[in-house]
């Protein structure tokens, strides 16, 4: 006999095929007794010996409250083992329940961890991408500023060199009886 299984309470008994106590042994003799014996000559009566069934069904009545009390018995042990396995798969399915619940927990603050992470390195690539940038403005000003000053500075080396050079021709030109030579005008950077 296989047996059949409930989704909640797992395996389940099937119906017992009744067992004959002692009790129920001897009521069946009396039944058997009753259904075999002979009629009453020229009648319909069965004649039963009084005494033989008083005598089994008074002994099938002792010995009922023994049987009603291992029934009982057997019923309430089940029961209690019933109870007993209820429990237990309770508390199995709580302490799932509880440690599905820590992993979700677990899985929540991985992802928030992740997500925390995420923003934080968006923010500090874009804190370096800023300061990058702000840089290259700087340098390309500071640059800029040495540029123009290297032009100026250029120009006014440029005009230096002109001076000097119509600076020879005049001082060849206007030699001072005295020998000295008028340096006046030379390196004049305001003129520029």
């Amino acid at each position: 006999m296989n047996p059949s299984y409930d989704d909640d309470l797992g395996p389940v008994d099937q119906p017992v095929q009744p067992q004959l106590g002692e009790a129920e042994v001897l009521l069946r003799d009396v039944i058997d007794l009753i259904a075999t014996a002979p009629n009453v000559p020229l009648s319909s009566t069965p004649r039963i010996d009084r005494e033989q069934v008083l005598a089994l069904l008074d002994e099938a009545v002792a010995r009922l409250p023994d049987e009603i009390r291992q029934a009982r018995w057997m019923l309430k042990e089940r029961e209690d083992f019933i109870n007993k396995t209820r429990r237990e798969a309770d508390e199995i399915i709580g302490a799932a329940r509880v440690r599905a619940e820590r992993m979700v927990q677990r899985t929540d603050v991985v992802r928030a961890a992740e997500a925390h992470a995420q923003h934080v390195r968006e923010a500090a690539e874009d804190l370096a991408r800023r300061l990058k940038l702000e840089t290259e403005d700087f340098l390309d000003q500071r640059l800029a500023s040495f540029e123009i000053l290297l032009d100026r500075l250029g120009k006014t080396v440029a005009a230096g060199r002109q001076r000097l050079s119509i600076g020879e021709q005049a001082l060849h030109d206007d030699k001072d009886p005295s020998g000295e030579i008028d340096r006046s005008g030379f390196f004049d950077q305001d003129d520029s």
